[in-house]
């Protein structure tokens, strides 16, 4: 059977809630600010892109720091939950959008791409038109779902007949990423595209291996802080359950 991008009509709600709406969600969330502010703070106002922007939680935010931005998502369901998040927000405006259909993307100052990649059938071959149709000196925002993090993961729970299978099952459950991308794959594709690789970030690069995740307020802060602390350091940051890259066509 073919292999087909993924998309989220019929189970936005569930998404929204497993995404979103738990300790890990707002970890990822919390850690990409981290990694973003830099790029958005105190600048003159950018047009930004937010493909694959979800229910708008990573759009809102950019927005706070008083930049435009398009929020292109493939599904109606979802982008239903975006517009009424973002509703009271002018800066924010959102379009129904298959990733590899958004032809403008030379008119953006900033690309977003979180947590998009791995959802797809040809994730490189999409990362390749989003490079030819940007313009130099713009920037790609880009996170994915880590496939060594995920090995490492599921060896530790024991998991090891699934991973014998390549991590795949037949009856694949819908909110797990099917095509999980190896890190050094993604690096080494985006510098031979052009890319210049600014930062290298690695996005819970504990939480998920931690025995008990039910955290209080005061632990859930001392986790933010060492992640903010070894996100970039190695060997930690390849261990990130996603990856961040700050990319930059030259």
């Amino acid at each position: 059977m073919k292999a087909t991008d993924q998309y989220f009509d019929g189970i936005a709600e569930k998404f929204a809630r497993n995404i979103y709406g738990t300790t890990k969600g707002r970890l990822r969330h919390l850690l990409l600010l981290e990694v973003l502010t830099p790029y958005l703070d105190n600048r003159t106002p950018m047009k930004v892109a937010d493909i694959g922007g979800g229910t708008g939680i990573m759009s809102k935010a950019i927005a706070d720091f008083g930049h435009c931005v398009h929020l292109f998502d493939a599904s109606e369901d979802i982008l239903s939950l975006a517009q009424e998040f973002v509703s009271d927000d002018e800066n924010i405006q959102v379009f129904l959008a298959n990733i590899q259909h958004i032809e403008n993307l030379s008119t953006y100052d900033f690309v977003v791409c979180h947590a998009v990649l791995e959802w797809l059938a040809a994730p490189l071959d999409t990362l390749a038109g989003i490079y030819h149709k940007m313009k130099p000196g713009a920037r790609l925002s880009l996170s994915f779902f880590n496939k060594d993090a995920a090995l490492f993961g599921n060896a530790l729970y024991g998991n090891f007949d699934y991973i014998a299978k390549g991590m795949k099952v037949k009856n694949q459950v819908r909110l797990n990423p099917n095509n999980p991308l190896s890190p050094q794959i993604v690096l080494s594709s985006a510098r031979d595209m052009g890319f210049d690789v600014e930062r290298i970030s690695g996005i819970r690069c504990f939480h998920d291996y931690m025995k008990e995740k039910q955290l209080s307020d005061e632990q859930f802060s001392q986790l933010l802080a060492l992640e903010k602390n070894y996100m970039e350091a190695e060997p930690y940051c390849w261990l990130g359950k996603y990856m961040h890259f700050m990319l930059k066509k030259i």
